[in-house]
């Protein structure tokens, strides 16, 4: 692999990740309520779905999900279920909040490390856009050489250090966001928008259709 198309797949993985998507929305939900450590840990989540559908993109299962218009219904609609059932809890949480009057304490939620990161992690493995985004990319940037796998693999692991980065400067920016408004009714109001955008995001993934 040389290094002109490294550098492209960079561009593109970073293009992919800086785009405003579920990812974002969980860390901007998941790091006021729950603090910077549960931010990381749903980043930890993601890191781990990309090397799950690098390795099943690599192994040419994910072909099948993506050749097959009934699999790739059953995961989308799987997806977007997770996404809405994410957003109508989070605009429960916000509508209780409110019901209980309790503005002068923040709408604190405890979210166990284990939580965030299946949080994370369901939230992209159930996503079939990743594994279109590595079976669309890797074609172009994996030679074909018996070094292949080894390639693809390092491709997967650039991805996962992007994302990390990219998420973990989210991280640092929504906790100190947080901690300079520690109100409870803007952490109500960030719930219900976080809520009905990932609702959005799930009815998007809902109505995507095959188009590789």
């Amino acid at each position: 692999m040389i290094w002109s198309d490294i550098l492209a797949f960079t561009v593109v993985a970073a293009l992919l990740v800086m785009s405003p998507g579920p990812n974002g929305l969980l860390i901007a939900k998941t790091v006021p309520t729950s603090g910077r450590i549960a931010g990381a840990s749903n980043i930890a989540g993601f890191v781990a779905a990309f090397y799950v559908h690098g390795a099943l993109s690599i192994l040419g299962i994910s072909v099948l999900l993506v050749q097959s218009a009934t699999a790739f219904t059953i995961v989308k609609i799987l997806g977007a279920a997770y996404l809405c059932w994410i957003g109508i809890k989070a605009l429960i949480e916000a509508y209780r909040g409110v019901q209980s009057q309790t503005a002068s304490e923040p709408a604190r939620r405890h979210r166990t490390l284990q939580r965030a990161f299946v949080e994370g992690f369901l939230t992209n493995a159930l996503n079939p856009k990743v594994s279109m985004f590595y079976l669309a990319a890797f074609p172009q940037f994996i030679p074909v050489s018996e070094a292949a796998v080894l390639s693809a693999f390092l491709l997967v692991s650039l991805h996962a250090l992007i994302n990390a980065v990219w998420f973990g400067a989210m991280v640092v920016l929504f906790a100190q966001v947080t901690a300079l408004s520690r109100s409870g009714s803007v952490q109500r109001r960030l719930k219900a928008i976080t809520g009905l955008v990932f609702i959005g995001f799930g009815v998007k993934l809902a109505t995507t259709r095959l188009t590789l």
